[in-house]
């Protein structure tokens, strides 16, 4: 297993140790809810405890309005799990993204993935005004200089800097350039979008070892269970998910209520096939919604309890 041997170790949360000393490590992921009760994060929480390292808190996902992802990540933490905590540039300039980098930092949230953000008029507020002061390579650089030099893009020092692990997204494509401008950017992990064909996403893998990208960042593959026709059709629209005739032919060629245990049955295969893979780190598991399904997962996986 791949060891990020040189990630500082002041850096907290289970995340960066797992990256740090090449145990496999595994993420999941919850929407925060729409509506001014944190009940459903906590209920999300006592599902994902002692089996995850680390849960993602989506950042308005879609452009939808939900509960703040740094609010959601202050519930995590109070349940006894490490946050993620998602961050757009869609809907701040680099102002508030600085402070909130500052703000999450100082109330204990030990990792941070960023991103660019769907456009608004994808979501439920279409002619809201779109932001993206900064993109999110941009925001990457303010996020690694804030917290290795204590310095603001105003060049204003702060003191003291905040302590986080950070990282981004990538789709596994043809090349693996993408991913390594992430890597020089400053993500020390990086989470894939679903990965269903493993032949095609090995050979991305393949490109990231040779240019020694492993041993710089953690690579968490996506995976996820297909549970209906429907999804199957939607996941297939997605950009940059593949999946393979092989696969399709599977799902549809079982009865309609046997569809959703056969896409547990092939997450779970895939899920084995990853930790086999040289270079991938642990993966992200995103069952949004059903995450009592995930123990179910990593269990049949052979993947024990992280505590």
């Amino acid at each position: 297993m791949t060891s990020l041997t040189a990630l500082p170790r002041e850096l907290p949360g289970r995340l960066a140790d797992a990256l740090r000393t090449g145990r496999f490590a595994v993420t999941a992921e919850i929407a925060p809810p729409r509506g001014a009760d944190l009940a459903p994060v906590r209920r999300a929480a006592e599902h994902l405890r002692g089996w995850v390292d680390a849960v993602n808190v989506t950042d308005n996902a879609g452009a939808n309005v939900r509960m703040s992802s740094l609010a959601g990540s202050l519930a995590l933490l109070g349940e006894g799990v490490d946050p993620v905590m998602q961050m757009t540039c869609r809907d701040r300039n680099r102002i508030a993204l600085q402070s909130d980098l500052l703000s999450a930092s100082a109330l204990g949230v030990p990792n941070l993935v960023l991103m660019t953000g769907d456009r608004p008029e994808q979501g439920d507020h279409p002619d809201a005004a779109a932001v993206f002061d900064l993109d999110s390579a941009a925001l990457m650089s303010a996020a690694r200089t804030l917290r290795d030099d204590g310095t603001l893009l105003s060049e204003r020092t702060v003191d003291p800097a905040p302590r986080y692990l950070l990282g981004a997204v990538d789709s596994p494509g043809p090349s693996a350039d993408r991913f390594a401008q992430k890597v020089e950017g400053g993500a020390q992990f990086v989470q894939t979008q679903f990965v269903f064909d493993i032949a095609a996403f090995g050979g991305w893998l393949g490109q990231v070892r040779d240019l020694g990208l492993d041993t710089r960042c953690g690579v968490l593959a996506g995976v996820g269970p297909i549970r209906s026709l429907r999804a199957l059709e939607f996941l297939s629209s997605i950009p940059g998910v593949v999946i393979p005739e092989a696969l399709e032919r599977r799902l549809r060629g079982v009865p309609a209520d046997k569809v959703a245990a056969e896409g547990v049955a092939a997450c779970v295969e895939t899920l084995r096939e990853l930790r086999e893979l040289p270079g991938v780190a642990g993966v992200h598991v995103m069952v949004v919604g059903d995450e009592r399904g995930v123990p179910e997962i990593l269990e049949a996986a052979g993947l024990p309890r992280t505590s």
